[in-house]
């Protein structure tokens, strides 16, 4: 696969007399395994979604590989959300199809309008969506509605189905937020084998400094729309955490994963 730079140059995103996102400005190599993190509303969602295009951008522009993404439309852009694939908090599937369909709908992007509408695939589509499942270990549910499932095992799901898509991008907002710590540790490993085996280039908010550090080759952070750190997690020190988040910040923010942690009770 041939290595290309996202390039942010001067991106904003404003509602009314907020600034979302504030002339951020990035180059992200592809391959990289970046974190994103910041208290809430500092801008991260908004973000990711400026650079799939679920959101435009007041100024700025956004390049890949020497195309200018802000600039698509039509086809161009339902090629780029397929190259470019966005993996949700909430997991963004359909709970009454079956795993293995709901995978499947990855494929989408590649069908013509009335196969998409029909829902067909082929032979070599339910492979791909197996092999897939196959990584996230989650064949044997493959038959099973996704309703069904629990929160950890539904955005496995959810990250074969970006898979399937073959993007070389893949944005993850907040996908651990609402998982215990175990779905959550199978959740990053996966993203983390997924990035190492395919060179995907993986880009990840994050609510905890742990995992953070623990699965970042580099890490942003984000305050009031603007990037106030890029670097390395051995660079990410506390010092540097209580700049982001306030004097008080780590403490607070540190208090606020635990008690979310400790109300979260998801069954593996």
């Amino acid at each position: 696969m041939q290595s290309a730079t996202l390039t942010l140059d001067g991106i904003s995103r404003h509602f009314g007399q907020t600034r979302a996102v504030d002339r951020v400005s990035l180059d992200i190599r592809q391959g990289q395994f970046v974190g994103i993190i910041g208290r809430s509303g500092a801008g991260k969602s908004t973000l990711l979604r400026l650079i799939n295009r679920l959101a435009e951008p007041t100024e700025g522009r956004i390049t890949f590989d020497g195309v200018d993404v802000t600039a698509l439309k039509g086809r161009a852009l339902r090629h780029w959300r397929r190259d470019c694939a966005m993996i949700f908090q909430q997991f963004n599937l359909v709970d009454r199809l079956d795993v293995l369909t709901n995978v499947l709908v990855g494929r989408l992007a590649d069908h013509g309008f009335l196969s998409s509408m029909a829902m067909r695939f082929s032979d070599a589509e339910r492979t791909m969506a197996l092999m897939a499942l196959d990584r996230l270990d989650l064949v044997p549910q493959a038959l099973q509605r996704a309703g069904t499932l629990s929160g950890g095992q539904q955005q496995r799901v959810a990250i074969a189905k970006a898979l399937v898509q073959r993007p070389r991008i893949m944005l993850a907002d907040e996908p651990i937020a609402s998982l215990d710590p175990a779905n959550a540790t199978r959740v990053m490993d996966g993203l983390k084998a997924i990035n190492r085996v395919d060179g995907i280039t993986v880009l990840v908010n994050l609510h905890t400094l742990d995992t953070a550090r623990a699965y970042c080759d580099r890490i942003i952070a984000m305050r009031a729309g603007r990037v106030m750190f890029d670097g390395t997690a051995t660079q990410l020190t506390d010092g540097v955490v209580r700049d982001i988040y306030g004097t008080d910040g780590l403490a607070e923010f540190n208090e606020a994963v635990t008690s979310t942690a400790a109300r979260l009770r998801v069954p593996a």
